[in-house]
């Protein structure tokens, strides 16, 4: 199936990584503890969100919702658009178009 896009990946992964950051404890995807995520430097840090952008990018092309820490980041292909949320809030929308 997988996210179709006419923006460069890069830029929508750039986006991505900024959003899945802002999701309080979106580390756990990884499994990762509090205290591993924060013995990390920034460069550590961002590699890891980068990291889990990518997995959750391809990862909607499978499912249209995953849950990230305490938010979830949905694809709506329809409006060529994923959405990044925390609770009833939208955080973020990185347009695929």
């Amino acid at each position: 199936m997988g996210v179709k896009h006419a923006r460069e990946y890069a830029d929508i992964l750039k986006e991505l990584t900024t959003a899945v950051s802002a999701i309080e404890g979106s580390y756990s995807f990884f499994e990762m503890e509090k205290e591993e995520w924060e013995a990390l430097g920034e460069e550590e840090k961002h590699e890891v969100m980068e990291a889990l952008a990518d997995d959750v990018f391809f990862g909607l092309g499978e499912q249209s919702i995953i849950e990230v820490g305490l938010g979830k980041v949905s694809y709506h292909a329809k409006h060529h658009v994923i959405e990044v949320a925390q609770g009833d809030n939208v955080t973020h929308m990185v347009r695929l178009i």
